[in-house]
């Protein structure tokens, strides 16, 4: 390291956040980036530890450690080499990654971890507005061509191998935009649409062909699949959403967090459409307090929303880890996110009970808190505490409470594929489904899961096909990712 001792002189400094009262009037990202002298000292906080924890924590296996060094030394162009070299999407997990990898620094034993994930995004913002980061075609193109079903970012990222591996690839998207959830479920105020088009427009120059409004199994039928490739990459994600089963729940102003997410990121300007879901002057309640609950809150806060109200199933998590939660494993302890920086309520050990309305819209929520006993099996159950039942105004109910497994309908059904005891495609230890040439990557094989994690099974995947189809294969192995199975 350029400052063996920086961990010992400089203290962690995250990204200075945007004023409250500013951002949420616009849907531009939150985040002032460092001066140079900043970003130099917080990658010098790497302490050359040896066995380097974050590495194993990072399912990429990302080499944190080398380009902290080399950001330090200000060596940036080799920075953003050794950045690549294991993560295709550098600038989407910089900003939307919760970071596992901190969470496994060594000085997360006993002092605050270094910035990583901030040093990743300053690296690859610094490559892109130097002109470093450029098409790179493969040199030379085999005979084979490869189908890639989903454009969010495990297929990207098994795309991009495949493509660097020289074959033709074609990537299937069924909505109007490629990107999946990058384009369609995240605000804009955590990843502006713009940053992901900026990478995909270099996908495109380097030779792979995206196809949008095409359902696989809908209107582009299995044989067409077979007939027309060598290969077929599954990276649909998980898209079926958790329902809240209760009296109720077909009222109007109930809707799944996707739904609302989408249209956000779709028509955000302007409340025309009387079919659009909106927050504006309504009393909203999300269910499900994970990060795409975060996102419904802070997407309710820009849409000029009277109150919004937050409740979890789950007991609130400790300030602190506990002793049954030790370094390095990820600290299950109490976040506060951009968006509940920006108000909104917060309630755990919260049940729905149901929901009511007037005129078939919703306007009550009716709630129960509780606490988790252990019965004489051990095993954990639900305890309704007596009267503690509660209400809640609500005008619009989001239901984000996590997904179950991929669509079914359509390609899953018309291929036949096996599935697992989840409903997830089930896979060999190669990836490929029990189908022929078919392989499966990202949330349709492993369930839900992160972003950065989804990169790292299309990587894979795209190493297992190229391995199947040529008989060896140059594309690099995933080591982090074999750890997170």
């Amino acid at each position: 390291m350029a400052k063996i001792t920086g961990f010992k002189e400089f203290k962690r400094k995250n990204f200075k956040r945007r004023e409250v009262k500013e951002r949420v009037k616009d849907w531009k990202e939150i985040y002032f980036p460092w001066t140079e002298k900043e970003v130099n000292q917080q990658a010098s906080r790497c302490m050359d530890c040896g066995v380097p924890f974050c590495n194993n924590g990072c399912p990429l296996g990302n080499l944190i450690p080398d380009w902290n060094n080399l950001v330090s030394k200000g060596d940036w162009k080799k920075a953003i080499s050794q950045l690549h070299a294991t993560n295709n999407f550098p600038e989407f997990t910089g900003r939307i990654c919760p970071a596992p990898c901190e969470a496994s620094c060594t000085l997360n034993i006993n002092s605050e971890p270094v910035a990583i994930e901030f040093i990743e995004k300053t690296i690859v913002e610094k490559a892109f507005s130097e002109g470093w980061i450029k098409p790179t075609p493969p040199d030379t193109r085999t005979n084979k061509k490869i189908a890639v079903i989903g454009s969010g970012p495990a297929g990207l990222a098994a795309a991009q191998q495949l493509n660097r591996a020289g074959h033709k690839v074609t990537v299937f998207e069924r909505d109007n935009v490629i990107g999946g959830l990058l384009s369609l479920g995240i605000p804009e105020f955590k990843l502006e649409k713009w940053v992901v088009k900026r990478r995909i427009d270099l996908m495109e120059k380097e030779g792979i062909d995206f196809k949008t409004n095409v359902n696989v199994g809908e209107n582009y039928s299995i044989d067409e699949l077979n007939n027309n490739f060598h290969a077929i990459c599954l990276a649909g994600g998980s898209t079926i959403p958790r329902n809240l089963e209760v009296e109720g729940r077909d009222l109007k102003g109930i809707h799944f967090a996707m739904e609302y997410l989408t249209q956000q990121n779709n028509y955000h300007k302007g409340v025309n459409n009387k079919d659009k879901i909106h927050a504006l002057n309504k009393h909203v309640v999300i269910l499900g307090g994970g990060d795409t609950g975060a996102d419904c809150l802070g997407t309710s806060h820009r849409q000029g929303a009277s109150s919004v109200t937050q409740l979890e199933l789950m007991s609130a998590p400790p300030e602190t880890r506990s002793i049954y939660n030790p370094w390095p494993e990820w600290p299950l302890i109490m976040r506060t996110s951009s968006a509940h920086e920006e108000g909104g309520e917060r309630d755990y050990s919260v049940l729905t009970k149901k929901l009511s309305g007037e005129n078939g819209k919703v306007t009550t929520l009716h709630a129960v808190k509780v606490e988790f006993i252990k019965n004489s099996e051990g095993r954990t159950e639900i305890k309704e505490i007596p009267n503690s039942e509660f209400t809640v105004k609500a005008d619009l109910v989001l239901l984000a409470m996590g997904f179950l497994h991929p669509q079914k309908k359509g390609l899953i059904q018309s291929l036949g594929v096996e599935l697992d005891n989840l409903g997830n495609v089930r896979t060999d230890k190669n990836m490929m489904t029990s189908k022929s040439k078919y392989f499966a990557c990202g949330d349709m094989h492993h369930g839900q899961s992160l972003v950065v994690r989804a990169i790292a099974s299309g990587r894979e995947c795209a190493r297992n096909i190229d391995q199947w189809l040529m008989g060896s294969t140059k594309l690099p192995r995933v080591i982090g990712f074999s750890r997170t199975l």
